[in-house]
């Protein structure tokens, strides 16, 4: 499934079936050969600069930077998170210039009825999804992952106690994930196009059911935490059922571009897919070898989602 066409002079590493790669994605999705992927599922960094080194040191250290930390909650610390109200015009049309350019790269590397899913949050969704369609994938809905989050439900900063039954934000309760395809060819059905590409459609569950857009979620595991510490890690149980609907019959490559450290490349592993990883920051390409194998290994005895 896999040779020198997906991985080039860069550095990479296989594990399993898949593939981990030390590269701009940019650049790879513009390298390999056209209508060579079936799917791709990814966490982009929405803010592009949240994962710059210097924006990274900031986190680590507390302070600055667009990450913030949040109230403490019932005596525990919780996560810095990243300040997407924070991005001004000038960030916001970068933003959206990027992802239109990652749009058109996809629409040449993915096979004609490839599905895209994309995670994406409640501040910029619609811009996202504007540049994703302007770069030529088709929109398809979105996938909820319910899931209690930490965003929102504040009082009004330094006016907590002259505003006591307020909230600046709605409390999360949900994750929007994007979904987009490209094009069939022109008059092709679905049928059609699955018979020649192996896709176009969604892989029913496991049970026979239809693939929902509705997932109820859980927030992801101190365990999962514990192998791969990457601020936006997505929890397994999740991830897995998005790799699995992702290829309709079962068949083909799915790629992350914004591979983090790897869970996508693991669920891929945990239901004996091919995929494969592209990352361009060396800390979480190195992390992603790590913990690649051990978070596909979780339950997997037992249970795959």
């Amino acid at each position: 499934m896999f040779n020198t066409n997906f991985h080039f002079e860069y550095e990479a590493r296989q594990i399993g079936e898949s593939w981990l790669i030390h590269a701009d994605c940019l650049d790879w999705l513009a390298r390999i050969p056209e209508n060579s992927l079936h799917a791709i599922v990814t966490d982009p960094p929405y803010g592009l600069k949240e994962y710059e080194h210097d924006q990274l040191a900031k986190r680590a250290s507390g302070s600055g930077g667009v990450w913030r930390v949040p109230p403490s909650f019932d005596g525990h610390r919780r996560s810095p998170l990243p300040r997407f109200t924070a991005l001004d015009a000038a960030e916001r049309a970068r933003m959206r210039a990027f992802f239109s350019e990652w749009s058109r790269l996809a629409v040449r590397a993915l096979r004609p009825g490839g599905h895209v899913f994309m995670a994406t949050n409640a501040f910029i969704a619609n811009l996202l999804y504007e540049a994703v369609v302007d770069g030529g994938l088709e929109f398809r809905g979105q996938i909820m992952r319910l899931v209690r989050t930490l965003r929102g439900g504040d009082r009004p900063k330094n006016a907590e106690a002259e505003f006591p039954g307020v909230c600046s934000l709605p409390k999360g309760r949900y994750e929007p994930w994007g979904l987009f395809r490209k094009s069939l060819p022109a008059r092709m059905t679905v049928g059609e196009c699955l018979r020649q590409w192996q896709t176009g459609g969604l892989r029913r569950t496991i049970d026979d059911q239809p693939f929902e857009d509705l997932i109820p979620s859980e927030r992801t595991s101190q365990l999962e935490r514990e192998i791969a510490g990457h601020p936006s890690l997505k929890p397994q149980s999740f991830l897995r059922k998005i790799c699995w609907a992702a290829l309709p019959l079962g068949q083909g490559v799915i790629a992350d571009p914004f591979m983090g450290s790897g869970s996508t490349i693991a669920a891929c592993n945990a239901l004996g897919l091919h995929g494969v990883g592209v990352e361009r920051m060396r800390d979480y390409f190195e992390m992603a070898i790590d913990a690649v194998p051990r978070l596909g290994n979780l339950n997997r005895e037992s249970l795959l989602f």
